[in-house]
């Protein structure tokens, strides 16, 4: 009887090795692991200004992203540090994303802006936004507008629900600005921020000593052994790149680019760039060998081809 016991755990431990199952916590619960925002940033977020972005305000680890104490510690020891996650388990499985959007948050009108930047995404990409359904999925993304400011997990956790928060605003304000919703999907389908890459410092220079005590680790840069930008160039113009001011002592620069920007704008969100295309679809749709019509990017002239 002992031995069929321990044949059963056995069994049990490989099992869960092969599907590299994730440990339980106490932050199984995607509530548990979002911080409470600060009361500076609850005033800020009620009058942003045009040039302001909701998400470094979010109250969260780089402002935005949920992340679980030893999670944090993990990224800052470079264990486990990805922008765009090399572990398949953190992938949307054949690019499927489930999702539910909680409508009681919002109007009619912020709920068709939250499909339309999925929408958006799957324009570009061989992404596929599909709603939610129990008997079908186990992982999930929960829209919600409850929480302050707007913030996701990155890539998926394997735990089943995990939470997108948008803080309802007028269209193109705040977590409303579709470039904002699609920033946070991009980090729900496992993509950090830009200015961590982990050959950020050929190309931009962190200034320490301009950076808001307490908010140093929003710069912490990439593991490359197990960060991938799928042979992508640093981006400049990427909608993961935060500001030139980002979490300033004095609004002077944080992030001072080390080369030409040939035109581009760092923390731009009006657009996903070419290279932030080439990344999603080198991380999701290695078998799309080329898309049918060329893809052209609201706000930029260029025209994207993908081989």
């Amino acid at each position: 009887m002992m031995a069929k016991c321990f044949f059963k755990l056995f069994i049990a431990l490989i099992i869960c090795a092969t599907i590299e199952c994730l440990p339980t916590s106490e932050y199984e619960d995607p509530r548990a692991m979002i911080k409470a925002n600060t009361p500076e940033n609850l005033e800020k977020l009620k009058t942003l200004g045009p040039n302001d972005l909701a998400e470094e305000l979010s109250g969260q680890y780089q402002g935005d992203i949920v992340m679980s104490p030893e999670e944090v510690a993990e990224y800052e020891n470079s264990r486990n540090t990805k922008t765009g996650l090399i572990a398949t388990r953190y992938s949307w499985a054949g690019g499927i994303v489930p999702y539910r959007i909680v409508e009681s948050d919002f109007t009619l009108d912020q709920v068709s802006y939250i499909h339309r930047g999925a929408r958006r995404m799957e324009e570009v990409t061989c992404l596929r936004f599909v709603p939610y359904d129990p008997k079908v999925h186990n992982d999930f993304i929960t829209v919600t507008g409850s929480g302050s400011g707007c913030f996701s997990s990155v890539g998926r956790r394997g735990t089943g629900e995990q939470i997108l928060n948008l803080q309802p605003n007028n269209l193109e304000v705040g977590c409303f600005r579709l470039h904002t919703i699609i920033h946070e999907f991009m980090h729900a389908v496992g993509f950090y921020h830009m200015q961590s890459a982990a050959e950020r410092d050929e190309w931009v220079e962190i200034v320490w000593d301009k950076i808001q005590a307490g908010t140093e680790g929003n710069f912490a840069k990439q593991s490359e052994t197990v960060v991938s930008n799928y042979g992508v160039d640093y981006d400049y113009g990427s909608v993961m790149h935060y500001p030139s001011v980002s979490f300033s002592i004095d609004g002077s620069p944080t992030i001072i680019p080390l080369k030409d920007l040939n035109g581009e704008t760092m923390g731009q969100r009006v657009r996903m760039s070419e290279k932030d295309i080439l990344r999603l679809n080198s991380a999701y749709c290695s078998d799309v060998v080329s898309t049918e019509v060329p893809i052209v990017n609201p706000g930029s002239s260029h025209t994207a081809y993908f081989t």
